[in-house]
């Protein structure tokens, strides 16, 4: 365990014993993706080589670009959203995320919600590109008019989603820790069963290293937040994080923030600076942490309770910032105590 003099060190609670290291030797790997920075670092299975292992990273990686990227007009994604009114049909990979992402929109009343593509590209987020100055009520309403996830029909039997007309799908919000999971699963089927995987900040471990430690991260947390370093050992579990610091712009003086109230159509302004989530996938987290975000400081935290998600909360008040913890997250901290 790492020195916790002056840190919150947190130990995930799930009763599974470790896996042991299929070797003794660690190789890293790193990149760009998805508009952002990925790093792998592994245990070396025996009989993998180098190449064999990037190839592979490199394949799950295209395969998600292909799928869920709105700025490749090639992607499944731009193309379902260029599509003219009707029921189309979608891939299978495409249609488990979606539909993933419409179970947790149900979930969440709505905190996630794979349809404000719209809204995104309106607020300067999109491929259109940053805006100058803000959007008028009535660009808002019209894009609100093609966005919502009810007004989103499925048809199961045909595996298709049914194109309003104007809809944009965006599915940043979860497809970045599908993205995780899809290369953790295919590290563990190449049999390099330790890893820790990380893109732009969304991560997910497995295993442990060759020393049987875990593999610790530290969690982002909004600038000038408050409170210790968190340290995290991630032991077959993910966290993913959602600030207000990540991508934002400026205007006469008030900062718009990415992350898009679906009710509003507008870009959050209740105060709550970023979201830690754990969860056992990545993909979850990271659409848990999106979802907290929007909930905001008083519903998000009574969210996680109810459900048992170990959350770490950061919120920005008159008097500075606070922090919340879940009782989900205070049990894992108590649990790593020394």
């Amino acid at each position: 365990m790492p020195s916790d003099a002056g840190n919150r060190v947190l130990i995930p609670i799930h009763g599974r014993l470790p896996s042991r290291p299929p070797g003794r030797t660690i190789w890293d790997f790193a990149g760009q993706s998805m508009g952002t920075d990925w790093s792998v670092r592994l245990v070396a299975p025996t009989g993998r080589t180098r190449a064999e292992l990037q190839a592979s990273i490199d394949d799950e990686l295209a395969q998600i670009i292909a799928l869920f990227s709105h700025w490749d007009p090639t992607s499944e994604l731009s193309r379902w959203n260029a599509a003219p009114a009707g029921f189309w049909a979608v891939s299978e990979p495409f249609w488990s995320v979606l539909n993933a992402a419409m179970d947790l929109a149900d979930d969440t009343d709505g905190a996630v919600d794979p349809t404000l593509g719209a809204l995104v590209d309106l607020w300067g987020f999109g491929p259109p590109g940053t805006r100058t100055g803000l959007p008028t009520d009535e660009e808002i309403a019209a894009a609100l008019s093609v966005s919502g996830w009810q007004s989103l029909r499925l048809n199961r039997e045909a595996r298709a989603a049914q194109q309003v007309g104007g809809m944009k799908l965006d599915l940043s919000g979860i497809a970045k820790g599908h993205a995780v999971d899809r290369v953790s699963e295919r590290l563990t089927a190449l049999g390099a069963t330790s890893h820790l995987v990380e893109i732009g900040g969304e991560l997910r471990g497995a295993g442990v290293k060759p020393d049987a430690r875990p593999w610790w991260t530290e969690l982002q947390a909004a600038p000038g937040a408050p409170g210790p370093r968190t340290l995290a050992a991630l032991f077959d579990i993910a966290v993913a994080t959602s600030g207000d610091w990540v991508r934002r712009f400026n205007v006469f003086g008030q900062t718009y923030g990415h992350t898009l109230d679906g009710r509003t159509g507008r870009p959050l302004t209740h105060g709550l600076a970023s979201v830690s989530v754990f969860a056992d996938t990545a993909m979850r987290a990271d659409a848990l942490a999106t979802a907290l975000m929007v909930m905001g400081p008083v519903d998000g935290p009574a969210y996680a309770e109810a459900t048992d998600l170990a959350a770490l909360f950061i919120v920005r008040t008159a008097e500075g910032m606070t922090e919340h913890l879940s009782p989900a997250m205070i049990a894992m901290m108590e649990e790593g105590a020394e």
